[in-house]
């Protein structure tokens, strides 16, 4: 069983919208886009505990607060009064298919849709499969000053006459905790280390593990009970032996007791089961070191893996092809082959893994057609779509570019490059930029500009409609080929904000042409006392002339590229007004279109830069 499709009405920040999932799927977008608030509206309708809680929903649970008719807006129409989200799942197993038969309605894989059935009575379907949509609703309850929900089945409605009109979810039948039992749906959250989730508490993780075990070999509260009714420490511990009988020579003086000492006892618990879930305790030790500790105070990171364990524990324990999981940011106080690891073990195993993240160590790990963009508009529009790669960038590629594309997937805008010199050439002065006071500018970290390294100067277009597809604002810059772009390669780069031919043969002569000998005599004497200066380049002469300066350093640079360039090095002998115009202005203009608002003490760069060609070139 898997979901297939949520759509949400007046929850939280959704006004209204679709997610659409297919097996595994990773949930990605900026922070409050409605990531987390997809997770929870599946909990709302598949989660096994989530209407135990009191109340189900509050008032911040919808859209903007408008939980009464009577709040609409009157510019508008009339906000719902009523939190609605549906479920819709596919791949249903025989036994669910026998078990909801009543509920089903034919699917269309092909539309993302319900497709009408061949007759109202069909029991056979001509094309798609069978899907079972389940509903949550949510209210305020005017005479009961206070919120009510509950899940139902979404179809059929049940005839008139069967139910009272104010009942919540009215025609439709409810979709009761057995049922979703059917589902197995676990969610994880990041805030779900504390003490409730690794209690015995009623609905924690070993509260369901217990439940589970008990399903199989019998209630183990009782068993537990009758473990401890044996223990009474007046006996085995001879301080309290003395207690027990110094409390009852005189409890005899104003009580009848029985004359056997074993009228007063010290027993570790109540012995009621309410009692043990508050006191019981597991307690684990963990390496270095062999003392045991309760579950509750280990590190943080040691509670995520000790929570997630828990939860493979309940879905072993399920069968972890019928589970649905959610998780929400694993990476959370976890170093990246832990995070690798759980997203690795999560996919191999469970029925379906719903999973949202900002790392990219997590979404590496997911093939393109798995990740969804979720967007929301200012009036509250959920929207989804998954990532398509286009028919240019080859399978190959893509892998040997995950953790790129996986850093491109987070950011808001992506600038495009040619090689590792560029990205670090442009990341350097970036920092220049942003350590000026005087120059209104958003660093790349701030701003969400991700560099990406196509590779070669022809191979920059391509990735142009890759990320506009995605929704990014994308801008591509190289040198000026050997050779001028294909017509193909000039239709990519119309989906670049901006594309700019830097108009040198490489990035090393622009930096000798627009940086001051000056500064690059600095350059020359800092690098020729370092260990990695390339030897074969020879030193810069007391007397050397302007040419003979570019030349040397044109060299040196062209020997010390990419990752380890001494680019950034020739950067930092560089004040404000030395640094390479070209490259200044480009990434002003390109701050410009992603910080359209003025920052705070800054007028608006189009107030104060000049103008430019970059965008036409």
């Amino acid at each position: 069983m898997r979901v297939r499709r949520v759509s949400i009405s007046n929850f939280r920040g959704v006004r209204s919208g679709s997610v659409l999932l297919d097996s595994h799927s990773l949930l990605v977008g900026g922070n409050a886009v409605g990531k987390s608030t997809v997770c929870e509206a599946l909990d709302l309708v598949l989660g096994l505990e989530r209407l135990y809680r009191r109340p189900v929903i509050d008032e911040y649970d919808f859209h903007r607060t408008h939980y009464r008719a009577a709040e609409a807006p009157v510019d508008g129409p009339a906000a719902p009064t009523e939190v609605h989200i549906e479920v819709v799942l596919t791949d249903l197993s025989e036994e669910a298919r026998r078990r909801f038969r009543g509920h089903l309605r034919p699917w269309s894989g092909e539309n993302n849709d319900f497709t009408p059935p061949a007759a109202e009575d069909a029991v056979d379907l001509v094309e798609g499969e069978w899907c079972l949509p389940v509903v949550f609703l949510g209210r305020f309850n005017i005479a009961d000053d206070d919120f009510e929900g509950g899940t139902f089945f979404a179809h059929p409605r049940r005839p008139d006459g069967d139910y009272a009109e104010d009942d919540l979810g009215g025609a439709l039948s409810p979709f009761r905790r057995d049922d979703k039992r059917y589902c197995g749906f676990l969610y994880l959250r990041p805030n779900r280390t504390g003490n409730r989730a690794l209690s015995f508490g009623r609905g924690s993780l070993i509260d369901t593990i217990v439940r589970l075990e008990s399903d199989r070999t019998g209630s183990l509260w009782t068993s537990a009970l009758d473990a401890l009714g044996e223990i009474d420490l007046a006996e085995s511990t001879a301080g309290f032996a003395e207690i027990r009988s110094a409390v009852l020579s005189r409890v005899r003086n104003f009580l009848s007791v029985p004359a056997d000492d074993s009228a007063l006892g010290v027993r570790p618990s109540d012995l009621t089961r309410e009692h043990l879930r508050e006191v019981l305790r597991m307690f684990i030790a963990t390496q270095p070191g062999t003392y045991p500790v309760p579950f509750n105070r280990l590190s943080t990171g040691a509670l995520n893996v000790l929570v997630f364990a828990l939860l493979t524990y309940i879905a072993d324990l399920r069968g972890p092809d019928s589970v649905i999981f959610a998780m929400e940011e694993p990476e959370i106080a976890l170093p990246p082959h832990t995070q690798r690891r759980l997203v690795d073990f999560v996919t191999g195993t469970m029925g379906q893994a719903i999973v949202t993240s900002h790392s990219p160590y997590v979404i590496e790990r997911f093939d393109p057609g798995q990740i969804v963009v979720l967007k929301r508009d200012d009036d509250g529009v959920l929207t989804s779509k998954t990532i398509e790669l286009g028919s240019e960038l080859k399978p190959k590629r893509y892998r040997q570019e995950r953790r790129q594309f996986a850093e491109a997937v987070l950011a808001r805008g992506v600038l495009v490059v040619e090689g590792a010199t560029e990205v670090v050439t442009l990341l350097a002065i970036a920092d220049a930029l942003d350590a000026d006071p005087a120059t209104p500018y958003q660093h790349p970290d701030v701003a969400g500009l991700s560099l990406f390294n196509a590779g070669s100067d022809t191979g920059v277009p391509q990735y142009g409609p890759i990320f506009a597809a995605m929704g990014k604002t994308v801008f591509g810059v190289h040198d000026t080929p050997n050779a001028p772009l294909t017509a193909e390669q000039n239709a990519n780069t119309q989906s670049f904000a901006i594309h700019s031919q830097i108009g040198y043969p490489g990035i090393e002569d622009l930096l000798v042409t627009e940086i001051s000998t000056a500064v690059q005599r600095k350059f020359l004497g800092s690098v020729s006392t370092r260990s990695d200066y390339p030897a074969q380049c020879g030193q810069l002469a007391a007397q050397a002339s302007d040419e003979q300066v570019r030349t040397l350093a044109r060299d040196v640079l062209k020997k010390k590229k990419g990752t380890e360039s001494f680019a950034p090095l020739l950067i930092a002998e560089c004040s404000r007004d030395e640094l390479p115009t070209t490259l200044v202005t480009l990434l002003l203009d390109i701050h410009r279109h992603l910080s359209p608002l003025p920052h705070a003490g800054h007028p608006h760069p189009e107030d104060t830069a000049q103008p430019n060609d970059l965008g036409d070139a």
